[in-house]
């Protein structure tokens, strides 16, 4: 938790008078002659600059946490299934489909999960392509004549 600085001014009767003191190898060094101090200002040091850029990290990452946890909060969820069929002859493979969300996202920033649940022979892996806010394709790469896929879309935006 960041604990503010309470910084001071330093303060003196006469804060911009100077005096001039002759050395004697014939140089002038300029001193200050402030006169009575007032009020003894914050140290503009390391540990003080230090606790400043501590306390913009903590800010920066609790509003990163925030955030996260609203659009996390905002996500919509859809499930469904997938019957995909497959009539070419390996390595070739149509099981593409086009799957049709019930509400649109408003944006393609969204993950779909699947799990295979069922397959006729080598599904492979599975793969989302051409992502819309309304729908996707999916289709696996394996050798399977078909493959019953479960799927769920994760996202949206915040509202």
């Amino acid at each position: 938790m960041y604990k503010a600085t309470d910084w001071k001014d330093h303060v003196t009767e006469f804060p911009n008078r100077r005096t001039l003191v002759e050395n004697p190898d014939g140089t002038v060094d300029v001193v200050k002659a402030q006169g009575e101090l007032i009020q003894q200002g914050t140290p503009q040091s390391a540990t003080n600059f230090n606790n400043i850029e501590n306390g913009m990290v903590d800010a920066h990452l609790a509003l990163g946490l925030l955030l996260n946890y609203a659009r996390q909060n905002s996500w919509e969820i859809e499930r469904g299934t997938a019957n995909l069929t497959n009539g070419e002859i390996f390595p070739f493979n149509n099981s593409i489909k086009t799957i049709s969300l019930k509400k649109e996202f408003g944006s393609k920033d969204y993950i779909v999960l699947t799990e295979i649940i069922g397959a006729v022979g080598n599904a492979g892996g599975i793969e989302i392509s051409d992502k819309l806010v309304n729908g996707f394709k999916i289709a696996f790469n394996g050798s399977a004549k078909s493959a019953v896929v479960n799927y769920t879309v994760l996202g949206g935006y915040l509202k």
